[in-house]
């Protein structure tokens, strides 16, 4: 048995059983198969607010680029939200770290899809949803830059009525993903985590669900040492 799975084994007495029905229940909900990319969001509380609707939709990864805007937390508006999903930064000095999570994303099989209000994009009702996909989002008031839109795969608009220009960042995310995932959901796709995934954030959301978890692994160690 591999460390993980002792680990979890070990831990589990320690979670209640209405803890782990719920972390059953969600690890069935999650899916990596769509995902968001933040470029550069300056307001703190709409940055927040896509972590806190990626979580309650079930959005497993959120990557967040920070070239001149460093992300802040703000537990207010997170609720406790940012520590059940995967929070991938890139913020590395003098790098192109737009091209480095693009490359990324691709290279694991994403198309990278970029929002931008203008109906000369695809609209989000049509978006072929038959590969998997990164959502990419700008700052709230210039929207992405030329370099995330011209490296993109392909662009899509939210259909709008009114005089404004656009959504608020947080609810263009909401309403994208409520869309998208409705869409995914619904179709033959395999959105779901793998099972090795699962058994890693399982593990994960163990530890984040029991008190004093330092000493609790410390103790596991031990008795296995004196295996």
């Amino acid at each position: 048995m591999m460390r993980q799975d002792q680990l979890l084994e070990f831990l589990a007495p320690y979670v209640s059983a209405s803890r782990k029905e719920t972390i059953d229940q969600n690890l069935e909900s999650r899916t990596n198969y769509l995902t968001l990319v933040l470029e550069d969001i300056y307001n703190p509380h709409n940055a927040n607010a896509v972590v806190r609707s990626c979580e309650c939709f079930g959005v497993q990864q959120l990557h967040v680029i920070e070239e001149r805007n460093e992300y802040q937390i703000s537990p207010n508006v997170l609720q406790g939200s940012a520590k059940w999903i995967d929070l991938i930064r890139y913020n590395k000095p003098k790098a192109k770290n737009i091209e480095i999570c693009y490359k990324g994303l691709k290279d694991q099989g994403y198309k990278i899809v970029a929002t931008k209000p203008t109906p000369d994009s695809t609209s989000i009702r049509d978006i072929d949803i038959s590969t998997p996909m990164a959502l990419v989002f700008g700052t709230e008031l210039g929207g992405l830059t030329d370099s995330a839109l011209a490296n993109a795969d392909e662009q899509i608009y939210i259909p709008m009525f009114g005089f404004t220009e656009s959504f608020n960042i947080s609810v263009g995310a909401a309403l994208c993903m409520y869309e998208i995932l409705g869409r995914i959901r619904k179709s033959e796709i395999k959105w779901k985590l793998t099972k090795k995934i699962k058994d890693k954030l399982r593990l994960d959301w163990y530890k984040k669900s029991v008190h004093r978890i330092e000493i609790l692994e410390a103790e596991f160690d031990r008795q296995l040492e004196m295996k």
